[in-house]
C-alpha cells in the first residue's frame, strides 16, 4: 500500500448527481493519495456541482467555507409536493394549479433578505439526538422549529413550460433550498418540490473553479506519481479572503509556532480581531486572533 502523503489545498470538485458528499471526498482523497480530507458543505445525492474539497492542512479552514455565501440554480417542479421536498420523495399532496409568469415574480421579494424557513423533514438535523430524516423514514412524525436565513437574491433564469420554473438563488449558510422551493409553491397557491438541483458558487470558489472527479482521475493517469495533480489544488488560504492578513518576520513566526502570544507595538498596530490570517513570507503560518494589542495563535498550518 503507498504511503499516504502531506497534500494541502483545496479542489473545487463538480460532484456529479447521484453521489454522496461523503462518496465524492472518499474518492478526491483516494485519487490524491491524502492523509487528511474534509468538504466544506454537504451536498444531497439529488444535487450536482460545487463540493469544496480540503486536503491536508486546509481542513483547518472548512469552516470558513462552510460559512461563505452559496449560489444554486434550481428548477422546482409545480403541483407535486413531495415526502423530501425533492423528487426523491413520495408524492403527497397534489395540485391542478400552475403559477404565471406574473405570479411568480410577483412572490420573490418576500423570500429575500432574513427570513424565518422550517427545514425539510428529511434533513440532517437533530431531534432529541435522533437525526430528522432517520425519524422521518421510521415513520415518525417529525416538527422542527423554524430558524432565520438570509437569502441574498432569487431571480427566475428560465421557465422550459407550465410545470417547472429555473430560478438562481444566492443564499447563507444554513438555508435549504428543498424548503424554499415547498414555500414558494405554497405562497403561489399551490404544491412543489425540488426537481434539479446544481450548486455554482461556494465562497470564494465558483463554476469556472470546478473539475470533475474524470478530470481528476485522467490528469493521475496521464502523469502518474505522488505529486501529479498538485497542479490543480488551490492554496489554503483560498478561503479566508474574506479576513484580515497580517505578515510576521522570522522572530515571531517562532514564537507563535511555540504557541506564544507576540506583542503587536506602534500606534499602527492592529484593533482586536476575532481572526487574522498570519503569513509568514510567502506561506500562510496560520489563524490567530488579536487581543489586547497581542497577536495569539489560534489554528496554526503545520507545512
Amino acid at each position: 500500500m503507498k504511503t499516504k502523503q502531506d497534500i494541502h489545498g483545496w479542489i473545487a470538485l463538480d460532484k456529479p448527481e447521484g453521489l454522496g458528499s461523503t462518496q465524492a471526498l472518499a474518492r478526491v482523497k483516494r485519487l490524491f493519495n491524502a492523509k487528511k480530507a474534509g468538504h466544506g458543505g454537504t451536498l444531497d445525492p439529488l444535487a450536482s456541482g460545487l463540493l469544496p474539497i480540503a486536503l491536508g492542512e486546509a481542513t483547518k479552514t472548512v469552516s470558513w467555507a462552510m460559512d461563505g455565501q452559496k449560489t444554486y440554480q434550481v428548477v422546482v417542479r409545480w403541483g407535486e409536493a413531495r415526502s423530501t421536498d425533492d423528487r426523491e420523495g413520495d408524492i403527497c399532496a397534489v395540485s391542478d394549479h400552475r403559477p404565471s409568469d406574473s405570479d411568480i415574480e410577483s412572490i420573490l421579494s418576500r423570500f429575500e433578505g432574513d427570513i424565518e424557513q422550517t427545514p425539510p423533514k428529511f434533513s440532517a438535523i437533530k431531534v432529541a439526538g435522533e437525526r430528522a430524516y432517520d425519524l422521518a423514514r421510521a415513520g415518525e412524525e417529525v416538527e422542527l422549529a423554524a430558524r432565520t436565513v438570509r437569502i441574498e437574491k432569487i431571480e427566475v433564469i428560465a421557465r422550459p413550460d407550465a410545470d417547472h420554473c429555473a430560478f438562481s438563488v444566492t443564499c447563507g449558510k444554513g438555508t435549504y433550498i428543498r424548503s424554499l422551493a415547498r414555500d414558494m409553491a405554497l405562497a403561489l397557491g399551490t404544491v412543489g418540490h425540488v426537481a434539479r438541483l446544481r450548486r455554482v458558487a461556494v465562497g470564494p470558489f465558483g463554476e469556472n473553479d470546478m473539475i470533475s472527479l474524470e478530470k481528476l482521475e485522467e490528469l493521475g493517469h496521464k502523469a502518474p506519481g505522488d505529486n501529479a495533480m498538485e497542479g490543480v489544488l488551490r492554496p489554503i488560504e483560498t478561503v479566508l479572503d474574506g479576513i484580515p492578513a497580517l505578515a510576521v518576520k522570522d522572530a515571531e513566526a517562532q514564537r507563535l509556532r511555540q504557541g506564544q502570544s507576540v506583542l503587536l507595538r506602534g500606534a499602527s498596530a492592529p484593533i482586536a480581531q476575532d481572526a487574522v490570517l498570519v503569513m509568514w513570507g510567502q506561506r500562510p503560518l496560520g489563524i490567530c486572533s488579536i487581543e489586547k494589542g497581542s497577536l495569539k495563535p489560534k489554528r496554526l498550518f503545520n507545512l
